[in-house]
């Protein structure tokens, strides 16, 4: 991997904020300053995406505006099982990127690192998964145009056992909900 791609890649994983730094470390407020920099995950914004596949009510999935430069976007997503029976998301696509993968940003020490989620998410029965900034997430790559607030990304979510079910993501402000 080339310097230059490094250094876009890690400019832009910072661009998902780091409200698990900030519940872990005494906040500055100096990275509440910062777009892109939001502390709190917060609750899904209002106009949020929502379906229903079988047992599985998915809302709160949006997406943030990328900031100039920024080669991968980030998307969330709450899915709530309301069956008896587990479930698992193993892969999502859309046609706004050439690859969509899961992620997972942990602390590992005092560092904070993000990683593919192999396999798929579980979804077990009666539970509620969340995906949102700093934890779980949706990582596009590849992305064919910046995502741009006001806009909708396309994705395709694809269960285990509920099959598979098409949803349009807003894109909301690259500053937070």
């Amino acid at each position: 991997m080339n310097r230059n791609y490094a250094a876009a890649l890690l400019m832009s994983i910072g661009a998902f904020s780091l409200s698990v730094v900030g519940a872990m470390a005494e906040d500055s407020g100096a990275m509440k300053s910062m777009p892109g920099m939001h502390m709190d995950a917060g609750a899904a914004p209002s106009g949020s995406a929502t379906a229903k596949l079988g047992d599985l009510d998915i809302s709160g999935g949006y997406v943030h505006a990328m900031l100039p430069g920024q080669p991968v976007g980030g998307g969330y997503i709450t899915i709530h099982n309301t069956g008896k029976t587990d479930d698992k998301l193993t892969s999502v696509t859309s046609s706004a990127a050439g690859k969509v993968e899961l992620h997972e940003m942990k602390m590992e020490g005092e560092i904070m690192k993000m990683r593919e989620v192999k396999g798929g998410i579980a979804i077990p029965a009666g539970a509620t998964v969340t995906l949102a900034p700093n934890t779980m997430h949706m990582m596009f790559k590849q992305v064919k145009m910046p995502f741009k607030q006001g806009g909708t990304v396309p994705v395709m979510l694809m269960f285990d056992k509920a099959g598979m079910v098409d949803i349009n993501l807003p894109v909301v402000s690259a500053k937070g909900n």
